[in-house]
Parts: C-alpha cells; sequence; structure tokens
C-alpha cells in the first residue's frame, strides 16, 4: 500500500547565502513516498543546496523541508535519510568495515546490530576482501560501493544518490543500477541526481529538471519526450535547463540569448 505521506516535501524554500548568493527562491517539490525520482540540472542549478537541505546539513533561510511528514531537523527525518554523497568523504583512518560500524553508531545503532549489518553491506557491495582495508588504499570503483554501503548502514527510507556512478566503469554502474533496482523495489524511495541523462532515463519513475533555483519541468521520461517534441532525454535537457549554454562562436551565446546573469551564475 502507497503512503499517503510524501516521502520529502518542500515548501517555499529558499536559501540565501552569506556571501549574497540565492541558490534556491520559493522552491516547491514533492516527492511521493516509494517513487524513484531523478532530479537534473547543470551545475550551479541549485541541486547541492537542495539535497544539504534535506540531509540538513544546512540552515535555510526560508521555507519548509519535511521528510515522511517530519521536519529535516528532527531526529526522525534524519535518521529517514541515507545519502551518497558526490564527493568521497571517507575518514582515511578507518578501514571498510570500521567506517560502516562507526556510521550505524552515529545514527543510534546498537554495536552488534551495527556489526551484523556492516557485514551485510559488505557481502551486498562485494567489499569483503577488503574488509580490513584503510579507505585510502581502495580503487575509485570500491569507494563508490563503500559510499553506497555507508548511505544504506541505517536502513534510511528515503535514499539520496548524489552522481553515485560518477567516474565508474561501464561494468559497475550497471552492478550498482542492480542493487539500486532491487533497494527500490523493497520500497524505499530514492531521489537520484546524474549527468548520466541515460541513467536517468533508465531507472527513475519520474524526473524533474531544475535550473536557476526552480523546478522547469516534471514528468515521466516518455511524457518529457512527448511534451517538448523530442527523441531523447538528452534533447529535452538541451530544450529547457540546456538552452542557451552552449556558446556560438558567431553570436557568443547559443540561440542568440544573453549570457547569464552573474547572480544565476553564482547559483550552487
Amino acid at each position: 500500500m502507497t503512503e499517503l505521506v510524501p516521502a520529502l516535501e518542500l515548501r517555499s524554500l529558499t536559501k540565501r547565502y552569506d556571501d549574497g548568493t540565492l541558490a534556491l527562491e520559493d522552491f516547491d517539490l514533492s516527492v511521493p513516498a516509494g517513487c524513484f525520482f531523478g532530479l537534473l540540472g547543470p551545475n550551479g542549478a541549485g541541486k547541492t543546496t537542495l539535497i544539504s537541505a534535506i540531509s540538513n546539513l544546512i540552515r535555510v533561510t526560508a521555507g519548509e523541508v519535511l521528510v515522511f511528514g517530519e521536519p529535516a531537523d528532527k531526529l526522525a527525518a534524519r535518521r529517514s535519510v541515507g545519502l551518497a554523497e558526490q564527493d568521497v568523504n571517507l575518514d582515511r583512518f578507518l578501514t571498510v568495515e570500521e567506517t560502516l560500524v562507526y556510521h550505524g553508531g552515529y545514527f543510534g545503532m546498537g554495536r552488534t546490530d551495527a556489526r551484523e549489518r556492516a557485514a551485510e553491506m559488505i557481502d551486498v557491495f562485494d567489499l569483503r576482501a577488503k574488509a580490513k582495508v584503510r579507505t585510502p588504499k581502495l580503487s575509485g570503483g570500491m569507494r563508490r560501493r563503500l559510499l553506497l554501503a555507508r548511505a544504506l548502514m541505517h536502513r534510511p527510507r528515503l535514499v539520496i544518490l548524489d552522481e553515485p556512478t560518477a567516474g565508474v566503469d561501464v561494468e559497475l554502474r550497471h552492478e550498482l543500477w542492480l542493487y539500486i533496482r532491487r533497494l527500490h523495489a523493497e520500497g524505499t524511495t530514492i531521489l537520484l541526481t546524474t549527468h548520466y541523462l541515460e541513467e536517468a532515463e533508465e531507472l527513475c519513475e519520474e524526473i524533474a529538471l531544475i535550473g536557476g533555483g526552480q523546478v522547469i519541468a516534471r514528468d515521466t521520461a516518455a511524457g518529457l519526450r512527448e511534451r517538448y517534441a523530442a527523441a531523447s532525454l538528452t534533447e529535452v535537457y538541451m530544450k529547457t535547463v540546456g538552452a542557451g549554454r552552449l556558446r556560438d562562436p558567431r553570436q557568443g551565446v547559443g540561440n542568440g540569448a544573453s549570457p547569464r546573469a552573474p547572480a544565476a551564475q553564482a547559483r550552487r
């Protein structure tokens, strides 16, 4: 049975940084529980700020962030969110196993439960041979596996995957796809950001395109292609959030558009 309370609800979310940068302004978004939702946009569109707000990593200027009906800064909401960040931010002094156990403890898991869950994640992500290895000695692909395993350690109901397959080989990408699909099939809500548009088209049930801190379009991949008379999601992207970003050497900016204003360029 589908939950009536959305997994994620953002109401009039605004974030202005101390230097004056306006990253998000009156941003509204609702993601149904159990949905596989894609969030696409160029660098500077506001995706990182949005993820940070959901994960309670920044203070918002105005508006509201609810995770399964709970304010994002409440313990219940924080326990419901698992974040696999784009940047590899692993503790260089911890082994793979220690990384997972420590993370579990941070979310209130008992030591026995944390060790059992860590062993499960190590097996799921094929990290058994590296369990006692410190993170700096892992390959790039192994670090990506560990980031996802860490995000799932405390059994979150909402998993945020920020460029989860960036820089990995094709084989590992498809391996991660298989596990992410299985995770979603078990009822986990997934929010995916990616620059691989074929990845979003392959995995996501619904996609929102954002630019300049606003939602530009939202629909299924098929719905977006139909609405914009496009043959692919890449074409939709270029007609919406990508419009005018490719420079025409004769005019300076593609399609005759004027360059983006400094405030827009500064969006995070």
